[in-house]
């Protein structure tokens, strides 16, 4: 104990047994046993008690006060169990405090104050620390270190000589009161450890206390260690950014981003946004604005910048349509298809009357290479606007029409706000191309967003996911093309008016080839009209013996290679103008590959011609039937489809009802066994459209009657023997006249279809009306030939 450095008055002393403690109290400390800390005292009493205890040379009691705010604590305002300390120094501070340098050395309980002192001085009653070891306290002595030591080692810039203080403690009871003495709680808290004499009790409660602490002080060095690198990042992309602005200023380009925020902004106001699109742009460029350039969000937020401001927000001026105009443009770019040119003026003339009406979206549907596509550039020209083409075909993902959201990465906006960027014009003419080829996917369904896409009501505020805001589709005109309606929601159908093209004749397809695509495939081939000419029967020949199809992209690449033969003497020098003659096209496009399809067809019974709609056109195709000894039974072969199959069965069951009427031994139908095929067995076949030819086919085979070579026929049929209507009236007509046929048998409900068959070929054939199977079976069955000439006829 010293004094050296004590400097104060000397009080009157006072005698204090030696059986009592002069004690101290204090605030907000608590002393344990073996641990030395500094108290500041700065009450008299206080200070009064330290002074006399030093000059004693006497250990004092440090006890806490219950509540730091009474400044003279009496008995009740102190606790009851203190800790005895010598006094190890006592200063007194330049600016007149006293300090005192305590070492706690045991516990005391306090049994009775003293009267009449000047300070606190009690008798009291030493607590030895326990001594009783245990497996227990051994096992909570070892996890109270392992808690400590890892406390110590999450504190920041601990002393390593605190790790080896806890490593060399053995004693439970001196860890525990060694922990608590470091372990910021509150002082409260200390004096229930200190009041705890048990020693298994007491490093119980140092252990929960010290893992509670624990905890704070690992989620707390987690929040450090990323606050320290989320700084450090920072830190490091200012001084990248620092030293980039530092070489731009050395090169004379001065701040580029600077200088790029101010080219958006000027970018954004030339655009013409609606208010909310501005709006949003600018709120993203102050985002970009305050973004580092080296971030990877900066590049998307100035491709999404660049996306807004080159999109054609503006409305440009539009120009009256001009109809003479219009119709001129059509008649130039397309011969025939007077109804669909009709109908399109009509559809200009009504945008032109009534530019802000909702006009309709048009939906051409035809087979392939019918000029589905070049209408739509027509009415472009026509209307005098960009003209842009979205492809649909194999479009499956509802995002390819929205767009994607910008928190993917690769994000793009769909296939029509495309569109209209490359089309650069609001009002332009967007064909929404093979609308029937779109499909359905995991990732939704495309037609539900073209539902939107193609409503008037609700095109005006089309969000794009990517883009975020609304945009005005009302002023595009929108056009669609498919091949067929079978594959269209009806919601998207509802939403438009269809046009059908059917496929060109013989004659059309003829006139065609002459006014385009001879001079396409000229100018194509670096040709000119004065090189090289295809004369016109050649011509023909091309389309009647090279090609099969509605439209005319197969013809036109058949003209390519004629062309192109010519083109190779042209560039040899071995002639100065080349002609093609019929002659002359089996040289370049070899023997013709479809023959006239009279030559196929035979007079034995049982072969029936029919008519088919596909896809591209119509067809003819030929229904064999055929009887072999049998028990009765029925086989069917050529890839037929469910319907057709049905179809035959209902012929077979009307002819069996109609047996005596047609003259039919009955006993046939349980000796044979019925063979019903139709060629092109590759090609699957379906439809109840043969039923006619079907049932045609089963009454020649069973009544050995022929069927008249030059007639075809088509119609469902019902078990009561009525001809039922079908559809594909005019592709299949057309069909029947380019092979060649001079009847066509029909159902008379199809009356209604006849204004739609060319002229051309209402002029090469006789029509058969049908109300009933009985009329076809009279009007195209031969008389009965005598057995002798009919297997002559057959071997033949």
């Amino acid at each position: 104990m010293t004094n050296e450095q004590m400097n104060t008055t000397q009080p009157p002393e006072t005698k204090i047994p030696e059986d009592a403690l002069i004690m101290v109290a204090v605030r907000d400390m608590v002393l344990f046993p073996g641990a030395i800390g500094p108290i500041a005292i700065a009450r008299p009493k206080s200070i009064a008690a330290a002074q006399q205890a030093l000059r004693e040379q006497r250990p004092i009691g440090i006890v806490l006060q219950r509540s730091p705010d009474v400044d003279d604590p009496g008995p009740d305002d102190l606790y009851r169990v203190a800790t005895i300390a010598n006094i190890v120094r006592y200063i007194t501070a330049p600016d007149g405090t006293h300090h005192i340098v305590c070492q706690g050395v045991q516990r005391a309980r306090i049994l009775d104050f003293l009267p009449g002192t000047p300070f606190p001085a009690a008798r009291i009653q030493q607590i030895p620390e326990p001594t009783t070891a245990s497996p227990e306290i051994e096992a909570r002595f070892l996890n109270l270190q392992r808690q400590a030591i890892e406390a110590i080692e999450l504190l920041p810039q601990a002393p390593p000589e605190l790790v080896a203080m806890f490593q060399n403690t053995t004693a439970p009871g001196a860890l525990a009161d060694l922990a608590t003495s470091y372990m910021d709680i509150k002082p409260q808290e200390k004096q229930e450890i200190l009041e705890t004499v048990d020693l298994a009790l007491r490093v119980e409660k140092v252990s929960k206390q010290l893992a509670e602490r624990l905890e704070v002080l690992r989620i707390s060095n987690e929040i450090g260690q990323k606050t320290k690198a989320a700084f450090d990042e920072r830190q490091r992309e200012a001084i990248l950014r620092e030293q980039m602005a530092t070489i731009q200023r050395q090169l004379g380009e001065g701040d580029g981003k600077a200088a790029e925020v101010a080219e958006l902004t000027e970018a954004i106001a030339k655009a013409k946004m609606p208010p909310e699109a501005d709006a949003h742009a600018r709120k993203e460029l102050r985002r970009y604005e305050r973004m580092p350039e080296a971030a990877g969000e900066a590049g998307m937020v100035r491709t999404y910048l660049d996306w807004l401001i080159e999109l054609p927000w503006a409305l440009p001026e539009e120009k009256p349509i001009d109809i003479k105009e219009a119709r001129r443009i059509l008649d130039a770019d397309h011969f025939g298809l007077e109804k669909i040119k009709s109908r399109i003026i009509e559809y200009l003339a009504v945008r032109k009357l009534a530019p802000q009406g909702k006009a309709p979206i048009l939906c051409f549907v035809g087979p392939p290479g019918v000029g589905k596509t070049s209408l739509g550039q027509s009415i472009a020209r026509a209307m005098d606007r960009p003209f842009v083409r979205v492809s649909l075909g194999g479009v499956h993902d509802e995002a390819e029409i929205r767009g994607h959201r910008r928190t993917y990465i690769g994000a793009l906006p769909g296939n029509i706000i495309q569109g209209i960027k490359k089309a650069g014009s609001r009002n332009c003419v967007m064909m929404l191309d093979e609308i029937d080829k779109m499909g359905r996917g995991v990732q939704g369904d495309p037609s539900a967003a073209m539902l939107e896409v193609l409503d008037p009501e609700q095109n005006g505020t089309f969000r794009d996911n990517y883009l975020g805001v609304p945009f005005d589709l009302s002023r595009v005109v929108f056009i669609a093309t498919a091949n067929m309606l079978d594959q269209i929601p009806g919601p998207l159908l509802d939403r438009m008016e269809l046009i059908s093209l059917a496929g060109y004749t013989e004659e059309e397809k003829l006139e065609i080839a002459k006014r385009y695509l001879v001079r396409r495939q000229l100018e194509a081939n670096g040709l000119t009209a004065e090189q090289a000419e295809i004369e016109p029967e050649a011509l023909r020949l091309v389309v009647k013996g090279y090609t099969r199809e509605a439209g005319v992209r197969n013809l036109e690449r058949e003209i390519g290679k004629v062309l192109r033969h010519a083109a190779v003497q042209i560039a040899e020098g071995t002639a100065d103008k080349v002609v093609i003659a019929p002659k002359d096209l089996a040289a370049v496009l070899g023997q013709p590959r479809f023959e006239g399809e009279i030559a196929l067809r035979t007079s034995v019974p049982g072969v029936a011609t029919g008519l088919a709609w596909t896809p591209v056109g119509g067809d003819i195709l030929f229904i064999e039937a055929t009887r072999v000894p049998g028990r009765g039974s029925m086989i069917l072969t050529g890839q037929l489809g469910e319907v057709m199959r049905e179809s035959v069965q209902a012929a077979l069951t009307l002819v069996k009802s109609r047996a005596t009427q047609l003259g039919i031994d009955p006993a046939l139908f349980e000796k044979s066994d019925i063979h019903v095929h139709v060629p092109a067995g590759a090609t699957p076949k379906d439809g109840p459209s043969a039923g006619v030819a079907m049932f045609t086919a089963l009454t020649s085979l069973l009544t050995n009657r022929t069927v008249r070579s030059d007639t075809a026929m088509t119609g469902e049929i019902s078990l009561r023997g009525l001809v039922l209507p079908v559809g594909g009236i005019k592709e299949k007509v057309v069909a029947a006249a380019a092979a060649g046929l001079t009847r066509v048998m029909l159902p008379a409900r199809n009356k209604r279809d006849f204004d739609d068959i060319p002229q051309s070929a209402r002029d090469k054939l006789e029509f058969i009306w049908l109300e009933r199977v009985d009329e076809a079976v009279a009007a195209v069955l031969e008389p009965a030939k005598p057995q002798a000439e009919a297997q002559i006829e057959a071997a033949e």
